[in-house]
């Protein structure tokens, strides 16, 4: 098999490729100039002695090489070759996080997490710890994140993923945060905890009720990783990211039920 130097193109016989190549004029061309020549090696040792070598662009799929980034993107775009491609939706994403939030999306995944109260499904484990945490479930009003960590404090006697609170006590009221008029700095409403600036006082105290002010009172399992939350919506968030290992994406929806509901000790895997 005799391949065109220039192009992709093949022949069976070697006469047929050169006269391709004669018909066509894709001899080996230099990067820089005009020059072109019979051998590829030819042109290689002429752009050696000349220096006249160009930044390659290389495929970020398979190992071909272009001479322009226009080039390399009419071939992935052919090939379905982005780093960054699905290719069940054909759909090319900017980053590695945008990918991979795609493919763990209701898209590919269904929702198949169930509350264990109003029997909603959802797509990820810590989109389920938010419906419940928020207060949000229509069948278990009572709950919110500070009643959940009561219960899986209780049930996490080891404390397998809750930390010890010293100042806690379980009749203890959560501590709440409210805005007044003094919040207000002439343009906005500033958060007087961490200086975060907000439209209107409705906005900030949002902020001020949701946990980014609360204790942290969940960890991480996975050994060596340090990370702690205010939420236990954010703890499967970080397990479902698998940045650390401790858990398969899969497997964080399925330890779901060990968590929040049944009777025993927290256990996962």
């Amino acid at each position: 098999m005799y391949e065109c130097w220039t192009c992709d193109d093949r022949f069976y016989d070697q006469d047929d490729c050169e006269a391709h190549i004669y018909d066509y004029g894709h001899w080996p061309e230099c990067n820089v100039c005009d020059q072109t020549f019979k051998t590829q090696r030819a042109c290689n040792q002429h752009m050696d002695a000349k220096d006249h070598w160009q930044p390659k662009h290389p495929c970020e799929t398979c190992d071909m090489v272009f001479r322009s980034e226009q080039a390399v993107e009419q071939h992935m775009a052919a090939k379905g070759h982005w780093r960054n491609y699905c290719a069940d939706c054909d759909k090319h994403f900017q980053n590695l996080n945008n990918y991979q939030a795609h493919r763990k999306s209701r898209v590919h995944q269904g929702a198949t997490v169930p509350c264990p109260f109003c029997k909603t499904n959802y797509t990820t484990a810590s989109g389920l710890g938010h419906h419940l945490e928020t207060g949000s479930c229509v069948k278990a009003p009572g709950l919110n994140r500070d009643t959940i960590h009561r219960i899986i404090s209780a049930r996490d006697p080891h404390g397998t993923i809750t930390n010890k609170q010293i100042t806690y006590h379980q009749d203890d009221a959560p501590t709440t945060y409210s805005a007044t008029n003094q919040a207000f700095n002439g343009r906005f409403w500033e958060c007087y905890l961490c200086s975060r600036q907000f439209n209107s006082k409705t906005a900030l105290n949002q902020h001020l009720t949701s946990p980014v002010h609360q204790q942290k009172v969940y960890h991480c399992f996975g050994r060596g990783c340090p990370k702690e939350f205010t939420s236990l919506a954010g703890f499967f968030n970080h397990l479902e990211s698998e940045t650390c290992g401790a858990m398969r994406f899969q497997d964080v929806g399925k330890s779901v039920g060990r968590v929040l509901g049944g009777n025993g000790l927290i256990s996962f895997g």
